[in-house]
């Protein structure tokens, strides 16, 4: 099959969506986007547009078709579905319900899910060996890393597979071995944010100062090795009595602290509602996904000239 032929169905058309219809044809895809929205549909050209620009891709969006439902989507010709609806189990068991009715055998059916276990979505179904998750990070179009995420039914060829198919699309697969709550990126940045958010609430610095610290002193470096292999250079006996002396005090908390919650409870969620640790306004908010996304690609030049993605 040439590259030309391949094809792919994104179920949702909202942020992440947009950045994996422009990963698909960015990397020369035809893509069969679904979504019971029309303004949704209306929308996708513009904003798939914009990102295949952010890419430094052309904006050709001529392999670019949009359905209302699954049905009218072209099944027998789709490769690789994924799903991106709304964080609902119940509305994802539904769908993949339909779509493993709909797809061809051979089509691998995944979810873009950052909190549901593939083997809860895919329950009671017949071919769960073709279903996995495949959970990108936001803006999916710029963010080089993918999680694949087997679950105890998942083929481990077909994995690979769509691995595969996603290293030929400049994605850097990894293989999440079991299907863990949060995966491997949510795990690990949910523990930073936990400590993070404890540091707010306890008085200890200003939100500010945190974000600071954490971009120019180990995040700055994480950039150019992860936390395993900077360990490597600065001495694992270093961490392990570091680890004796501070770990014992961090936060265990097993929900979100006070601070977080009252900023939810008071509709302080970010740019959604203008305001969170920060306030913003129309203007600050372009400003700042401007700057946001010109650092990103910066960063993506560096891997690239290292041959990580």
């Amino acid at each position: 099959m040439s590259q030309s032929e391949q094809r792919a169905l994104v179920l949702g058309g909202g942020t992440m969506g947009v950045g994996i219809i422009a990963m698909f044809l960015g990397g020369g895809w035809k893509v069969d986007v679904v979504s019971r929205s029309a303004s949704t549909r209306d929308g996708l050209p513009a904003a798939t547009r914009k990102a295949l620009a952010g890419m430094g891709k052309a904006e050709d969006i001529s392999g670019l078709a949009t359905y209302a439902t699954l049905a009218e989507a072209p099944w027998a010709a789709i490769d690789i579905a994924v799903e991106t609806v709304t964080e609902d189990l119940a509305l994802k068991q539904r769908l993949f319900a339909e779509m493993e009715a709909l797809a061809r055998p051979d089509c691998a059916l995944s979810s873009n899910s950052s909190s549901f276990p593939i083997s809860e979505i895919g329950k009671g179904l017949k071919t769960q060996a073709r279903m996995m998750g495949l959970h990108f990070f936001m803006p999916a179009h710029l963010i080089p890393l993918v999680e694949v995420v087997r679950s105890i039914h998942t083929d481990v060829a077909i994995a690979e597979k769509v691995g595969a198919i996603m290293s030929s699309l400049g994605k850097r697969p990894v293989q999440v071995k079991k299907d863990v709550i949060g995966f491997l990126g949510n795990r690990i940045q949910g523990a930073l944010m936990r400590e993070a958010l404890w540091l707010i609430e306890q008085g200890v610095a200003s939100a500010e100062d945190i974000d600071a610290t954490v971009r120019l002193s180990f995040g700055f470096r994480y950039a150019a090795a992860g936390p395993i292999m900077q360990k490597e250079h600065s001495g694992w006996d270093t961490t392990c009595a570091v680890a004796k002396i501070i770990w014992p005090d961090l936060s265990n908390a097993a929900g979100p602290p006070p601070v977080l919650q009252r900023n939810v409870d008071e509709g302080r969620i970010g740019f959604k509602t203008k305001g969170g640790f920060f306030p913003w306004n129309d203007q600050s908010i372009a400003k700042e996904r401007a700057r946001y996304e010109r650092a990103l690609r910066k960063c993506l030049e560096i891997f690239r000239e290292e041959g990580i993605v």
